[in-house]
C-alpha cells in the first residue's frame, strides 16, 4: 500500500482551484477530495527513485473554506491519525475582493526533533503554525512568501551529519555538506516533517524562490568562483542535484495549473516511467547556460501582483558586464511591472536579497564590484575577489547598474494616473530585519506610489552578536561617511536614490505580515519568543500603516 511521505504542501490557490503537493512512498493515484464535490487526481511521477504529485484540484467555489483529504490508491492518508491539528483546508479567495494577507520571510534551519534544545531559538514557523491551530477561524495569512534558504546544504544539523556519515563518509569532499539528490530529499524530510510546519503547509498556500544555501554559500558570486567550483569534482553532481530538488519540491508548486499544462519538461517527465534523465539534462542547461531557464514567476491575487525574481540563477557575471539579471530575465520583470497599467493597486517584488542596505554595506558592494572590475589595477582586483567572497559582498549593490535599473523601474511602474498605492520589495538573507524607504534624488522623477523595502530574515536561525553589531553600526550616520569614502576610491557615483531607514533592525526569529486591503496597506512584525515554562508564541514587535486609501472629496454645497 502506498504511504505518504511528504506533505501535503498546499501550493497555487485562486476563485475556483488549487494545487496540492505530495511525495508517496511508491507509484500511485493521488487523490484530493473535498466534502464538497471539489477535487481532483493525478498518477505519481519518478525521480531518482522517489514518487511525487501535484495534484489539480478544481470544482472550488469563490470565499470559502473547504477542508480536504489525501487520498493514495482509494485509501486516505491525511490527516494523519490521531493528528492534534484542526483540518487541512483550502481557502479561496472572494471574486474581486482586494484583500490579501502576506506573511514572509527566509532562511529556515530545520527545528530539531521535539524534546531537544533548539539553538537556534523558537521557530517562527513553527509558532505561526501554533497560533493558526489554537484558533483555526481567526487571524491566518492567504499567503506564505518564503524567500529563499528553505534548506541548508552546505551548513547541515549534527543529526543530518550522522546520517551522511552512516551514509558514505565524510573523508572526502564535500565532507559535511550534501552531495547529491538523495541527500537533498533527507534535508526536505528534515524540514518538513517537522509536524507543526508540515501541518502549517498543508493549510497555507506558499509561493517559494532560491537563495544561495538551497545549493551553497556564495552561489554564483562572481565568474572566478563559478570557475573555482566547477574545477573541484563534486561540484558537477552537488549543483544538478540542487536544481533539480529545487524543481521538484519548491518550483512545482509556483505554477498555476495553465502553465504546468504548457510546460514541456513537465510533460516529459510524466511522461517516462523515470524522469531523473529529462530532468537532469535541464539542470545542466540551466547550470552552463542560465539565461535559458525562467525561474522568476507571477502571480496575481485580484488588484495585488507579485513578481518573485531569481537574483541567484540569472546573473549575468562577467566583470565587465556585471548583472543581478540576464537580458531575457531584465525584459521579462520589466514587462510584467508596466503591464496594464491601473490593474493593480499594490506591486510587491520578491527578491531573496535585499535592494536597499544599510549605507555602509551598500557603498562596501559598490567599492567592491569596482576594484573587482579593474578600476585601481590588478592587485586591487585580487584583493578584490577575496574580500567579495569572505563578505558576501554580492547583493544589488555589487552590481550597480543593475540597483540603478530597478530603481528607475520602481519609479516608472509607480507613476502616473494609474500608480499602485505601494510598490514593496520583500526580501531576506540579512539576518535582520527593517524598513527602508527611498527618496529619488534631485533630475529624477519621483514615483507617486510609495515605495518601501522590507527584509525579514530569519525565520529559524542563529544571529551572532558580531551580524546584530555589524548591522546596527552599519546604518549609523557615521558609517554613511566611511561608505562615502570606498566609493569615491572606487570612483562611484552616486545612486539614483537615497533612503533611510524607517523600521528596524530588529533581530530574532520572525514573520513580517502584509496586509492588503483595497489601496491601504499595513504591516507588522512579530518575533517568535520563548514562554515561562516551555513552549513559545508570536509576539507583536511593531506594526504601522503603509497606505490609506485617499479620502472621497468633497463636492461642496
Amino acid at each position: 500500500m502506498a504511504r505518504l511521505r511528504l506533505g501535503p504542501l498546499l501550493r497555487y490557490v485562486d476563485g475556483s482551484s488549487a494545487t496540492v503537493w505530495v511525495e508517496t512512498s511508491r507509484p500511485c493515484t493521488a487523490e484530493v477530495r473535498c466534502p464538497d464535490g471539489a477535487g481532483g487526481e493525478t498518477r505519481t511521477f519518478q525521480v531518482a527513485g522517489h514518487h511525487y504529485a501535484l495534484v489539480p484540484v478544481t470544482g472550488l467555489a469563490p470565499d470559502t473554506s473547504s477542508p480536504y483529504e489525501v487520498l493514495l490508491d482509494g485509501n486516505r492518508v491525511w490527516p494523519l491519525p490521531d493528528s492534534p491539528f484542526p483540518p487541512s483546508v483550502i481557502r479561496t479567495p472572494r471574486d474581486g475582493d482586494g484583500t490579501l494577507t502576506v506573511s514572509f520571510g527566509s532562511c529556515r534551519w530545520a527545528s530539531p526533533p521535539e524534546g531537544e534544545k533548539d539553538p537556534m531559538g523558537p521557530d517562527a514557523l513553527d509558532t505561526l503554525a501554533a497560533r493558526i491551530a489554537a484558533d483555526p477561524d481567526g487571524e491566518r495569512p492567504d499567503l506564505l512568501l518564503l524567500l529563499g534558504d528553505q534548506v541548508y546544504a552546505d551548513e547541515v544539523s549534527e543529526p543530518t551529519r550522522r546520517w551522511l556519515e552512516a551514509r558514505r563518509g565524510l573523508g572526502e569532499a564535500p565532507g559535511a555538506e550534501v552531495a547529491d539528490y538523495e541527500e537533498y530529499t533527507h534535508l526536505y524530510y528534515e524540514s518538513w516533517l517537522d509536524p507543526e510546519v508540515r501541518w502549517l503547509l498543508s493549510t497555507v498556500s506558499s509561493c517559494m524562490i532560491f537563495d544561495d544555501h538551497d545549493v551553497i554559500d556564495d552561489w554564483n558570486t562572481s565568474e572566478a568562483w563559478v570557475s573555482d567550483m566547477r574545477a573541484t569534482p563534486w561540484w558537477r553532481e552537488r549543483v544538478l542535484s540542487g536544481l533539480m530538488s529545487y524543481w521538484v519540491h519548491q518550483h512545482l508548486g509556483n505554477l498555476p495549473p495553465e502553465r504546468l499544462a504548457d510546460d514541456p519538461l513537465y510533460a516529459a517527465v510524466r511522461a517516462t516511467p523515470d524522469g531523473t534523465d529529462p530532468l537532469r539534462a535541464f539542470a545542466a542547461r540551466a547550470d552552463a547556460d542560465p539565461a535559458s531557464v525562467h525561474w522568476s514567476y507571477r502571480r496575481d491575487f485580484g488588484r495585488v501582483r507579485l513578481l518573485m525574481v531569481d537574483t541567484r540563477a540569472a546573473r549575468v557575471l562577467d566583470e565587465q558586464n556585471r548583472s543581478m539579471l540576464d537580458p531575457s530575465e531584465a525584459a521579462w520583470l520589466r514587462e510584467q511591472a508596466l503591464e496594464e497599467p491601473g490593474s493593480y493597486d499594490h506591486l510587491l517584488v520578491g527578491t531573496s536579497l535585499p535592494w536597499l542596505l544599510p549605507h555602509l554595506v551598500h557603498d562596501a558592494e559598490g567599492w567592491n564590484a569596482a576594484l573587482c572590475r579593474g578600476e585601481r589595477g590588478d592587485r586591487w582586483a585580487r584583493f578584490g575577489e577575496k574580500l567579495r567572497r569572505a563578505a558576501d559582498l554580492e547583493h544589488w549593490a555589487a552590481f550597480p547598474e543593475s540597483f540603478d535599473a530597478l530603481a528607475d523601474l520602481l519609479a516608472e511602474a509607480g507613476s502616473g494616473p494609474h500608480a499602485p498605492a505601494t510598490i514593496c520589495v520583500l526580501s531576506g538573507d540579512v539576518h535582520h530585519a527593517y524598513i527602508a524607504e527611498p527618496t529619488w534624488r534631485d533630475g529624477s522623477a519621483a514615483p507617486d506610489a510609495r515605495v518601501l523595502q522590507l527584509t525579514c530574515s530569519p525565520v529559524h536561525n542563529s544571529i551572532p552578536l558580531t551580524i546584530r553589531l555589524g548591522f546596527r553600526f552599519g546604518w549609523s550616520s557615521i558609517s554613511r561617511a566611511a561608505g562615502r569614502a570606498l566609493a569615491r576610491h572606487g570612483r562611484r557615483p552616486l545612486p539614483p536614490v537615497g533612503w533611510r531607514k524607517t523600521g528596524g533592525p530588529w533581530f530574532g526569529n520572525q514573520l513580517m505580515t502584509l496586509t492588503l486591503r483595497g489601496r491601504s496597506a499595513r504591516l507588522r512584525l512579530d518575533r517568535a519568543s520563548g514562554e515561562r515554562g516551555g513552549g513559545a508564541r508570536l509576539r507583536k514587535v511593531t506594526e504601522s500603516e503603509l497606505a490609506r486609501p485617499a479620502a472621497p472629496e468633497s463636492t461642496g454645497a
